[in-house]
């Protein structure tokens, strides 16, 4: 290459990467500045009713808390948060939070610390699971609030004084893990300054957490969808030993085994609900593992049901016309009826066992809360 080819090369590096930098730097709604008056809103609450700036008219300062169901993170800071609500009550502090993300927006595989997603009934049913003492606010639908406020991941408190003018905004602590404790408790500090008439010591801190699923990042299914159909399936046979290699589980993930059939109509209803939990939680310490009971020497028209399904799994079929060897291999208490479904521990502690359809909701809190997933990093 000439030497001023090679300079040209370098300035043209020089400046996609500065650019880079540029986009990157660039928050797509920037945060509320200090100072700043709170944007009103007009949201829709988990109880049914809409709230707005003067539904905490009464209350001396305000506390929006920009968090959801689905973020590690957030979850974490759940009962922080209760706790936080029922301390300051007394002293006319109201707590209001808003969920900011498009639902449509999040991805399965950012779905692997949670059994719920952040749609306005899951908000529902996590606001009741812990007792939530505050209104829970959707925002999911235009995100109007959400970008005027500008929170930068869940979850990202904003305080306003009386006259409903930002003083603070940023986390609620230092440390993320429940069971740690805090060197620096900066929402309640700044509450106590405010309650005080002083300004808080500090008035911005950096937020951690996760990212803000902004509508603009929807067209994630499309994608997704390409992926998976690139993902191989294939299927092998097992015989009972098999089977009982796979209930001791020496393996470190929990392990769900689907026992499963073509001609089983509850069998194949269920199937996508599978595909949806594998795709939520196979990048942590999970595995999902299907046994076909159909006939062996129909292998290429389950293995051909599997492909539909995009079933990239650990995919099995009985190598035996017997099947109550299956059963009993698979669970003696199991009296025989498909589909049957069991969670299996590392060290084959049974976690789960179920003889007909799954409830997924039931099957992804039980995932979700077990000692080898967790809702925590």
């Amino acid at each position: 290459m000439a030497k001023k080819q090679k300079v040209y090369f370098f300035i043209i590096l020089a400046l996609v990467f500065l650019g880079s930098i540029k986009a990157y730097a660039e928050e797509p709604h920037p945060s509320l500045a200090i100072g700043a008056k709170a944007p009103d809103f007009n949201l829709l609450g988990i109880d049914g009713k809409k709230y707005n700036l003067a539904s905490f008219a009464s209350a001396k300062l305000l506390v929006v808390v920009f968090t959801c169901n689905h973020c590690p993170t957030a979850q974490a800071y759940e009962n922080r948060i209760i706790q936080l609500t029922k301390d300051y009550a007394s002293k006319q502090v109201a707590v209001v939070a808003i969920m900011p993300n498009d639902p449509k927006s999040i991805r399965l595989d950012e779905l692997n610390y949670t059994d719920l997603g952040d749609t306005y009934q899951e908000m529902k049913i996590r606001a009741k699971t812990k007792g939530f003492n505050f209104p829970y606010l959707f925002d999911g639908e235009t995100q109007a609030t959400s970008k005027a406020y500008g929170p930068a991941a869940t979850p990202h408190v904003f305080i306003f004084d009386q006259n409903r003018v930002l003083r603070y905004s940023g986390r609620i602590d230092d440390k993320e893990k429940p069971t740690a404790t805090p060197n620096h408790f900066d929402t309640r500090d700044a509450l106590d300054k405010l309650l005080m008439g002083e300004q808080p010591t500090v008035a911005t801190t950096k937020v951690f957490g996760c990212s803000i699923k902004w509508a603009e990042k929807s067209n994630w299914i499309d994608q997704a969808k390409t992926n998976w159909a690139k993902e191989p399936v294939t299927i092998d046979t097992i015989g009972v030993q098999g089977i009982h290699k796979l209930l001791v589980n020496t393996s470190d993930k929990l392990r769900v085994i689907n026992v499963w059939a073509t001609w089983c109509g509850p069998c194949v209803s269920e199937f996508p609900d599978f595909i949806t939990i594998n795709r939520m939680y196979r990048s942590r310490d999970f595995e999902w593992v299907t046994i076909s009971a159909d006939e062996p020497n129909i292998k290429s028209k389950v293995l051909k049901f599997l492909q539909k399904q995009q079933a990239s799994a650990t995919n099995y079929l009985f190598n035996s016309e017997d099947k109550y060897q299956l059963i009993e291999a698979i669970d003696p208490k199991w009296q025989g009826a498909i589909p049957y479904t069991i969670v299996v521990e590392p060290g084959g502690k049974i976690l789960y066992a179920q003889q007909g359809v799954i409830d997924p909701a039931e099957l992804k809190k039980i995932i979700v809360e077990s000692s080898v997933i967790g809702r925590y990093y």
